[in-house]
C-alpha cells in the first residue's frame, strides 16, 4: 500500500494536493504503471548485476509530465531499479518556449538533456499543403531519441503514451490502416539494440490531465499537430468520446479486448492454423464421446 501521506518523495511532489481524492488519482497511476512494468517484463535482468539507464522523453504534455513524475516515484520506493535521463527534443517549432523545460527540470533537480534539432523545416518542407504532419514528424523525432539514447548509454527509449493512445491507434488501423494493430507497452527497435517501453499503457488520459493539471506542471501544446482539423486521430477520439458518453466505462472494456485476444475467432491464417482443423475420430468408439440419442 502506497502511503502518500508522508513527507514529499521528490521536487516534482513539491506541493501536491493533499485531498483525498488527489492521493487515490495517484496511487491508481502508480500502481498502474508498475502493472505494465510488471506484465510485459519492462525490468532487465542483467547477469553483471549492472543497472540500466532509461531515456525518459519529455514533450512538456500532460502525459510526459506523469510519466516522469511516477517513474521517480517509483524509483525512490525501490520498486523501479534503474537510472533515469529525461530528454527533450526541440523541434524548431516557430513560437516553442524553449526555456520551459530546462528551467523545470533543473528546479526539479531531475537530470536531463535537452537537445535541439530542426526537423520542423523539414516537415514543413517534404509534407503538401493540407496534408498531416504526425507520421513524419514522429519518424524524424524517434530517430533522434534512438540516436540520444545509444550516445548517454541507455538501453531503453520511454514514451508517454497512454491507454487512450493506444485504443485510438487500434482504431485509426481498423478504420484506416485494414489491420488489427496498435501501440505495443514494449518492443525492440528495427536494429535491435534498443528497447521502447509505454509505462502508462494501463493509465487513462483523463488520469493524467487530472494529475499534471493538479500539480501545476507547465504544460506545452504541440501546436504543430493540433492545429490541423480533421485529423483521422481526433475524428477517432470524437468517436470514442461519444460511446463512453453513452455507455460509461466503455472504453475500458475495449482495452481489455486487446488482452483478451483469440486468434482462433479471427479470420488470420497465419496467427491460427485453419487448414490443421480436423474432426474428432468417432470410428473407435473408446475415442468418441456418448453420443446422445433422440428420442
Amino acid at each position: 500500500m502506497l502511503d502518500t501521506d508522508t513527507d514529499e518523495i521528490h521536487p516534482l511532489f513539491q506541493g501536491a494536493p493533499q485531498t483525498t481524492e488527489f492521493k487515490k488519482l495517484r496511487k491508481r497511476i502508480v500502481r498502474y504503471t508498475r502493472e505494465a512494468i510488471d506484465q510485459y517484463g519492462m525490468l532487465e535482468r542483467r547477469e553483471d548485476g549492472s543497472v540500466p539507464k532509461w531515456l525518459v522523453c519529455l514533450s512538456g504534455g500532460k502525459d510526459s509530465y506523469t510519466l516522469l513524475a511516477v517513474l521517480h516515484e517509483l524509483k525512490w520506493r525501490g520498486l523501479l531499479p534503474v537510472d533515469l535521463l529525461a530528454c527533450n527534443l526541440d523541434q524548431g517549432q516557430p513560437g516553442f518556449p524553449a526555456t520551459v523545460l530546462p528551467e523545470f527540470l533543473e528546479r526539479m533537480q531531475v537530470p536531463h538533456r535537452i537537445e535541439y534539432q530542426d526537423t520542423y523545416s523539414i516537415v514543413m518542407d517534404k509534407i503538401p499543403q493540407g496534408r498531416t504532419f504526425c507520421a513524419l514528424c514522429s519518424r524524424l523525432r524517434r530517430g533522434n531519441l534512438y540516436r540520444i539514447a545509444r550516445e548517454e548509454g541507455c538501453s531503453a527509449v520511454v514514451l508517454g503514451h497512454h491507454r487512450d493512445d493506444i485504443l485510438e491507434t487500434f482504431f485509426m488501423n481498423l478504420f484506416h490502416g485494414g489491420r488489427l494493430a496498435t501501440m505495443p507497452p514494449k518492443l525492440v527497435n528495427e536494429e535491435g539494440d534498443l528497447f521502447l517501453f509505454r509505462p502508462l499503457a494501463h493509465v487513462a488520459e483523463a488520469d493524467c490531465e487530472k494529475f499534471a493539471r493538479a500539480m501545476n506542471y507547465p504544460i506545452i501544446p504541440c501546436d504543430l499537430c493540433g492545429s490541423q482539423d480533421g485529423l483521422q486521430r481526433q475524428q477517432v477520439k470524437q468517436i470514442l468520446d461519444g460511446w463512453e458518453s453513452n455507455s460509461p466505462g466503455r472504453r475500458q472494456i475495449m482495452f481489455r479486448a486487446l488482452m483478451n485476444a483469440r486468434p482462433s475467432h479471427l479470420l488470420d491464417p497465419k496467427l491460427f492454423d485453419f487448414t490443421g482443423l480436423e474432426l474428432k475420430n468417432f470410428d473407435n468408439p473408446m475415442e468418441s464421446e456418448e453420443i446422445p440419442q433422440l428420442r
